[in-house]
């Protein structure tokens, strides 16, 4: 399995762009790309649904050594054998989601700040993900953050640190440049023509 100081491209199947009976399709041509980490994110979704698709994707995602991310739920975890869970600003905290999954599990927490990310680190999360850097169709009511902290943030924040938020191949080298030097990446996989070629185009580039 990945180790997560060795994965730095992020994919998230996210239900808003993806049907849930075309996940297992998305899922094997994200991994046979070179996906590092997945997340599966399934907002306003039964807990049976999230877990069966969960279930679904494992059988992809571990024989190919990817570790595969809950977002929120942690007491999935208890249930299938996913590697973490991701929590946002005010799903709980880090030890509380360990607890709940009963076992040791990945936990990433969203963060939009430096401050935000320095909390992170201290209350014990695996990795961040910090965001959003531009504006997104996945979250459009979020405000983009930029790009002027992220060297700022690196030097600040030891755990891994994946920036998210309206990253596409087309502004990689942007987000590099500025500093990342792990990404996020959600629409401009799930959208593309070839999921495969896209995700091996990203890593090339990262």
């Amino acid at each position: 399995m990945n180790s997560i100081e060795h994965c730095f491209l992020y994919g998230i199947v996210d239900l808003g762009y993806v049907k849930p009976r075309d996940v297992p399709d998305m899922t094997r041509k994200l991994v046979r790309g070179g996906i590092d980490l997945l997340q599966l994110r399934a907002k306003s979704r039964s807990l049976d649904e999230i877990l069966r698709i969960t279930q679904e994707m494992l059988l992809i995602t571990q024989p190919a050594g990817v570790p595969l991310i809950v977002n929120d739920y942690p007491q999935l975890l208890a249930k299938v054998h996913a590697e973490g869970c991701h929590l946002g600003q005010e799903d709980g905290g880090i030890q509380w989601a360990r607890q709940i999954a009963g076992r040791p599990v990945l936990v990433g927490r969203s963060t939009h700040s430096i401050d935000q990310a320095i909390a992170a680190e201290q209350e014990g999360a695996d990795y961040i993900a910090f965001g959003p850097l531009f504006s997104t169709p996945t979250k459009p009511d979020a405000t983009p953050i930029g790009l002027t902290d992220l060297r700022k943030l690196h030097a600040r924040v030891r755990i891994p640190i994946f920036c998210i938020g309206g990253i596409k191949e087309a502004n990689l080298r942007k987000v590099t440049d500025a500093g990342a030097e792990r990404v996020c990446i959600v629409s401009d996989l799930l959208t593309a023509t070839d999921p495969v070629a896209k995700v091996r185009a990203v890593k090339a580039d990262l």
